[in-house]
C-alpha cells in the first residue's frame, strides 16, 4: 500500500514526535488510543509527552495520513487512530478484538452525494464505520 510521507505535506514541519508516532502507526495493526500510543512511545524510550502525542496525531489526521476512529466504547475520549490508505474507505471494526477491515463502497459514496445534493449541500465529507462481531470472535463465544 502506498501511502504519502509526511515531508510530502505542505506547509507543515514535521516534527520527531510526529514522524515517532507516525513510524509507531506504521508497525501497529488496528486502531489504538493515544494513551496507547503514548504508553509505546514511553516503552521504547522516546521522551514524548502525552499531550504531545495528541497534537501529532490530530495533525497526522488533518494531514490525511491517519485516519480516526470515534466510538463511545472506547478508552481516550472515544477515539483511536491508524494508520491507513489514502484512498477513500470505510472501515469494518470487531467489538470484540478490535480486527478491522478497510472497505470500498461506490453505492455508499454514490448515495452520500445523491443525499447531499437533494438538501442542497455542497463540499460533502463522510465516514462510515460498521461495528459487529469478526469470524475468529464469533467462533470463539
Amino acid at each position: 500500500m502506498s501511502r504519502p510521507e509526511p515531508a510530502e505535506v505542505p506547509g507543515r514541519r514535521q516534527t520527531r514526535q510526529r514522524s515517532a508516532v507516525l513510524a509507531l502507526l506504521d508497525e501497529l495493526e488496528g486502531f489504538r488510543t493515544a494513551q496507547d500510543l503514548h504508553a509505546l512511545l514511553r516503552e521504547r524510550g522516546e521522551p514524548v509527552g502525552l499531550a504531545t502525542v495528541y497534537r501529532a496525531l490530530q495533525a497526522l489526521v488533518d494531514d490525511g495520513l491517519v485516519d480516526v476512529l470515534r466510538s463511545e466504547g472506547l478508552a481516550d475520549g472515544g477515539a483511536a487512530y491508524r494508520r491507513c490508505s489514502p484512498v477513500h474507505h470505510h472501515h469494518l471494526v470487531c467489538r470484540s478484538c478490535g480486527r478491522t477491515v478497510e472497505v470500498a463502497d461506490p453505492p455508499v459514496e454514490r448515495w452520500a452525494a445523491r443525499v447531499a445534493a437533494e438538501h442542497g449541500f455542497a463540499d460533502v465529507q463522510h465516514q462510515l464505520e460498521v461495528f459487529g462481531t469478526c469470524a475468529a470472535c464469533a467462533a470463539a463465544r
